[in-house]
């Protein structure tokens, strides 16, 4: 262990032990000043994935022309799929595992549900989430993981985020009304709460873009009122699978691997290049599993997330490492309440003014991006595969059925295997005359 970490699980261990001889009152309000940034992260994650990949998900199910009881269903299924494992996992290993959907596969939905019927296509959701089950329990992911410099990792993960960082500021450029006084706005918060209270510095910034849209209208108009019968509780639709050769190759396979490329393997590099030692074969598994059970409900696959997971590793979710989990916890219970009325909160969430969520996401990302570019550049050695991995991902060019992420660490380990320094071979002893 090194001394770092030595004293950084020191202060944790006394951290509990001071806050014990308080009194009362200043237990609880060092307990909520504890949560509070924890949960804002969780919060955002959320707030992330319901404004941005979701869409792809509604898009499919208009393609697919599903019935609003089965698109409410799908909803459901994901959102407490991606709210059980995140809830579970972060509880379990003490770490923020933070689980979403299979967001690759759902725009590859938005044309395979066309050509299947949907009976087939739940079938071929049960037969990938048994193969990335499979995979999980043998240990297979969990090898291949552990062949891979770290430097690449964080060089992927760099590459992943770095399209959201630009973003942050891209809606300067909108041409919807306010949305350029909204970003500007909300980046001189973000510096002014940065400055002088920088452990709430995105929470505040989302509280003030949140003001600034609702009160002045800057970014779009703020959505009608919901219906009450939009308020209800989401009621899930089974649906009785299908097998078909069709479906397992047209969709299931692909759904496994895009899942493996697009998903779990960045999500377990997120977590690693924040030095959390991550069970990766055991997170896999886990939410094969979770997969393989929602999946007669339209869930197309519960996974590790990697964008919104660098929102909940970073210390702007919290200044200690060992309390990061809680911002995992937060964020499964918060997609818990969506899952529990799909069609009023995830309608909320999609209406936000998308330079709102894409400024706030990008601030929030933006010491994760830093951790991320920092480790890719640490050895010396390995810093032009990296360079690599990072320029191949930030591209975010699919091909063959492959991810951005995934060409990245093909052609960063390539890299990194024609250019590494050859160990030399030790001269043979020679005996003395």
């Amino acid at each position: 262990m090194t001394p770092s970490s030595s004293t950084t699980l020191d202060a944790a261990n006394a951290a509990p032990s001071a806050r014990a001889a308080a009194p009362l009152p200043q237990r609880w309000g060092a307990l909520a000043l504890d949560l509070f940034p924890a949960g804002v992260a969780g919060l955002v994650a959320v707030l992330v994935s319901y404004a941005g990949p979701f869409l792809l998900v509604l898009q499919a199910a208009q393609a697919g022309q599903l019935t609003a009881a089965q698109t409410a269903s799908w909803v459901w299924a994901i959102s407490v799929g991606a709210g059980v494992c995140s809830v579970a996992m972060s509880w379990r290993y003490k770490m923020p595992v933070i689980c979403a959907w299979n967001t690759p596969g759902a725009a590859l939905l938005v044309s395979g549900l066309i050509a299947l019927p949907y009976s087939q296509v739940i079938g071929a959701y049960l037969m990938a989430s048994a193969v990335l089950t499979v995979i999980g329990l043998s240990g297979l992911f969990e090898r291949l993981v552990s062949v891979i410099p770290k430097s690449l990792c964080a060089a992927m993960l760099a590459g992943i985020l770095f399209r959201f960082g630009v973003e942050a500021y891209a809606g300067a450029a909108s041409v919807l009304p306010g949305a350029p006084a909204l970003v500007a706005g909300m980046f001189g918060g973000y510096l002014a709460f940065k400055r002088y209270c920088a452990r709430y510095a995105v929470a505040l910034t989302l509280l003030m873009g949140l003001a600034l849209w609702w009160t002045l209208g800057w970014g779009g108009t703020a959505p009608a009122p919901l219906a009450g019968a939009a308020l209800g509780l989401t009621r899930p639709v089974w649906t009785t699978p299908e097998f078909s050769l069709s479906g397992l190759v047209n969709l299931g396979l692909p759904l496994a691997v895009l899942c493996l490329t697009g998903q779990q393997l960045p999500g377990v590099a997120v977590l690693r290049a924040a030095h959390y030692p991550a069970p990766a074969s055991r997170l896999v598994a886990g939410t094969g599993l979770v997969s393989l059970l929602l999946a007669p409900f339209g869930a197309h696959g519960v996974n590790l997330a990697a964008i919104t997971a660098a929102i909940c590793t970073g210390p702007e979710a919290h200044p200690r490492a060992d309390r990061r989990w809680i911002a995992g916890v937060a964020c499964g219970v918060f997609y818990l309440l969506i899952g529990s009325s799909a069609g009023a909160l995830a309608y909320a969430f999609s209406h936000l003014p998308a330079a709102l969520v894409a400024t706030v996401a990008g601030l929030a990302l933006m010491g994760a991006i830093q951790n991320g570019l920092v480790g890719a550049m640490a050895e010396p050695s390995e810093r032009e595969a990296a360079l690599v991995t990072f320029v191949v991902t930030a591209s975010n060019v699919a091909l063959l059925g492959l991810g951005a992420a995934c060409w990245g660490l093909l052609l960063g380990g390539l890299t990194h295997a024609v250019l590494r320094p050859r160990v030399p071979r030790s001269a043979p002893a020679t005996a003395a005359p």
